[in-house]
């Protein structure tokens, strides 16, 4: 699992940051996930080394223009450029009609299926791999943020070992590695427990924006692998955080703190804040570090593998 960042600035793009967009991508099934997509994300795909074929899924947190700008052109585009294989799209109330709308004033006519699907608390995707969760979060309108479980998979299989014993190759492996009982036909018995290695702990990702801090936000990332987590104001504009319901970055490290996340990575920074300005996107992750020591900054096309826990 990695995370690539798309888009980090709030509100509007800057000449170094475009606006809201993260990209999961799960090389082992050959997909990318994206949360929220802001104007210019296929722009953002492009000069990125992800392939825009792969997009699968797009989770919408909520319906403001720099989350969900974008999303109609990269529809457009996965349709003219071949080769999609069908896209899912999650949202709050009203992306069905927005889909439905722009598609009909524009004549979009997607060639892969694409499905439109609203969502509440609660579960919102689950496959044999991941299940993606979402929970509602403190805003001016409806949002969600959205969490993604991949599923614990059993440990390293002994292939030596079971050559060794004499269990031929072949579907037999199948089940030792699912860690089921089998029996060859000299009557000997195996269990795939003992042919299997530690289970591989299933990697969870939490994106949370635009919000202030909230208990659900808390809740949602409890024992996180990695949090992304909007960081819109510093600390000397928490007024103005709390008055627009966006979080200070200080607000964003204590969700991370007492959600018990092992990684934060701050977003969605107001345009304000930028190198060599009074205050810039460094004393942002000064301020998150005070409560959070584990955070770090994102930036447009930085990418973070989710670590697996020992």
């Amino acid at each position: 699992m990695r995370i690539t960042f798309l888009g980090t600035s709030a509100g509007v793009p800057t000449r170094a940051r475009n606006v809201s967009c993260v990209a999961l991508r799960l090389p082992q099934r050959g997909e990318v996930w994206l949360f929220d997509c802001g104007e210019g994300t296929q722009h953002q795909l492009l000069r990125s080394d992800l392939n825009l074929s792969q997009v699968t899924r797009v989770f919408i947190t909520h319906m403001h223009g720099d989350h969900v700008y974008g999303l109609m052109g990269l529809l457009a585009t996965l349709g003219m450029a071949g080769g999609a294989r069908g896209v899912s799209v999650y949202g709050p109330r009203g992306i069905s009609e927005y889909v439905r709308e722009v598609s009909r004033r524009t004549q979009l006519h997607t060639s892969y299926p694409l499905e439109v699907c609203e969502v509440s608390e609660g579960a919102v995707f689950e496959d044999e791999g991941f299940a993606v969760t979402c929970a509602p979060l403190k805003h001016r309108l409806p949002a969600y943020g959205y969490r993604v479980d991949e599923r614990d998979r059993p440990g390293h299989f002994d292939v030596q070992r079971a050559l060794g014993l004499g269990i031929p190759p072949g579907p037999l492996y199948g089940r030792l590695k699912r860690a089921e009982r089998v029996a060859l036909p000299d009557g000997r018995e195996f269990d795939g427990a003992d042919f299997c290695g530690p289970t591989l702990k299933g990697r969870s990702v939490v994106y949370c924006t635009d919000t202030i801090y909230c208990r659900s936000a808390v809740e949602l990332s409890r024992g996180a692998d990695l949090l992304i987590h909007e960081a819109t104001f510093a600390e000397a504009e928490e007024g103005l955080a709390v008055r627009s319901t966006h979080s200070t970055a200080s607000m964003a490290a204590r969700v991370a703190k007492e959600a018990g996340a092992r990684r934060l990575v701050l977003t969605h920074f107001s345009p304000r804040y930028f190198p060599g300005n009074q205050t810039a996107p460094e004393d942002l992750l000064r301020e998150a570090r005070a409560v959070f020591a584990e955070a770090e900054l994102a930036h447009d096309f930085l990418s973070v593998d989710v670590e697996r826990r020992e």
